[in-house]
């Protein structure tokens, strides 16, 4: 799947909504943004290579080198379980901000013709860390090469493409009251700025994660890896939730993370 960037868009008030601009504690500079985004597509991705043998039932799958990452064909329901019962979420073939729904995944069932029935994968909701299983029909399957992982202690950033570090950053994190929430998130959207002066910066990179505390904000306080126009705070405890990398970094990490990019947050 190649980038494809569309018409600009409105999609700030869900950056906003995560308190991502300014520092924690003063007024939001992020609602007085007049920055637009534009989609940016999923990025560089690839078709996963035809399977040599089949292993019926379910297992894991990708490693620290290869991520796996699944598009919506159409509308769908997310099941409990690997089977037609419970329906624990549904989607659109695309989210709120009209990017498309992309999700990560880690296991599939394959049934005794070796075709993949049942993918389960990581959801862009709240709780946190939210999983289920979705019909193979109903999704694009695809992988992805690329890693990321935030150090909230070290106030870090470190991407890893088959396994090997390519770019390594200093970031702002979020502050003690608003937290960036550990945990294993992955890539969900992608978006242009039209312009880099503004608390986003050139780029921003939303992700599965959502805010622990700010839980009454504009669909739930999601969480984003973007740019800045403050990097004098970069290294610092500032944000509402969000990850700030200096312009440059930015960019860099914004051409090596397609949607579907594993996204490790710890402390």
């Amino acid at each position: 799947m190649p980038v494809r960037a569309t018409a600009g868009i409105v999609v700030l008030s869900v950056l906003v909504a995560a308190g991502c601009g300014g520092r924690a504690g003063h007024a939001l500079r992020s609602e007085r943004s007049t920055q637009v985004a534009h989609s940016a597509g999923v990025g560089r991705v690839a078709t996963p290579v035809a399977l040599r043998s089949c292993r019926v039932g379910t297992q894991k799958i990708g490693s620290l080198r290869l991520a796996y990452g699944a598009a919506a064909r159409r509308p769908l329901a997310v099941h409990a379980l690997p089977r037609a019962g419970k329906v624990v979420r549904r989607f659109g073939r695309l989210d709120l901000n009209g990017f498309p729904v992309v999700f990560g995944v880690t296991a599939e069932r394959r049934g005794a013709s070796c075709a993949a029935q049942w993918y389960r994968v990581q959801l862009p909701t709240l709780p946190n860390g939210s999983r289920g299983w979705v019909r193979a029909a109903d999704v694009r399957l695809f992988t992805v090469r690329s890693r990321i992982v935030v150090d909230l202690g070290a106030r870090t950033l470190a991407l890893y493409r088959n396994g090997r570090s390519v770019l390594r950053a200093r970031v702002a994190v979020g502050a003690p009251s608003t937290p960036t929430p550990v945990g294993r998130y992955y890539v969900n959207e992608r978006f242009l700025l039209s312009s880099p002066n503004g608390p986003f910066g050139v780029a921003a990179l939303g992700i599965s994660a959502h805010s622990d505390v700010l839980r009454d904000w504009v669909q739930n306080g999601p969480i984003a890896l973007h740019g800045t126009d403050e990097p004098a705070l970069i290294g610092e405890a500032a944000s509402h939730g969000c990850v700030r990398l200096s312009n440059s970094a930015m960019k860099r990490l914004f051409r090596l993370a397609p949607a579907g990019t594993p996204v490790v947050i710890r402390s």
